[in-house]
């Protein structure tokens, strides 16, 4: 009975540690893949802009070629109303990866905010073709239609993209609430 004890004594101390050893690698495993180039991600504060961007603009100093660097200094300089540094960093992120929806609807809408809706609207309608499912690109092309060039009209096609793709989403919503107030 003794020997029985100390055996199982000893598997479950293998099984604990094999156990915690791969809990512990399959954590950092994710970590080990961004590698020292990733940007960390803050709360938001003035402080956690200064030092992403500053640590970012280093990035892509050193690797001008870095997508994920350019990306996030476009999205801090967005955060942060820095709307010309913020189009010229996603331009660049845009010559790595030109078919980017994502980047060039954050783009987009910097343009929007200097003023230049075509293009804003351009920006739009490449992310668009490049997904035709993608709701920020159709919302944003329908927000400059209606809001900045008071089209309605023109703006309808898109929103209703947005409802016919996510008819119960929280974009969809806020459409449908814009539309109604529009008529």
């Amino acid at each position: 009975m003794k020997k029985e004890s100390i055996l199982l004594a000893v598997v479950a101390l293998i099984v604990g540690l094999l156990g915690g050893y791969l809990i512990f690698s399959i954590s950092n495993a994710g970590n080990n893949q961004q590698g020292s180039a990733a940007i960390p991600v803050g709360s938001g504060s003035p402080t956690d802009y200064t030092q992403r961007i500053a640590q970012a603009e280093k990035i892509v100093a050193q690797d001008p070629k870095n997508l994920n660097a350019w990306i996030s200094l476009g999205n801090d300089y967005f955060d942060t109303e820095q709307s010309q540094k913020s189009i010229n960093a996603y331009s660049k992120a845009l010559e790595i990866d030109p078919n980017n929806p994502n980047v060039l609807t954050d783009q987009g809408v910097m343009y929007r905010k200097m003023g230049w809706y075509d293009k804003a609207l351009e920006n739009f309608e490449k992310a668009n073709k490049i997904d035709p499912k993608h709701i920020q690109s159709l919302f944003n092309t329908g927000i400059v239609y209606a809001v900045d060039l008071k089209d309605h009209v023109k703006a309808r096609p898109y929103w209703k993209k947005v409802i016919e793709i996510e008819p119960n989403g929280a974009t969809a919503n806020q459409i449908k609430s814009m539309m109604q107030g529009a008529q």
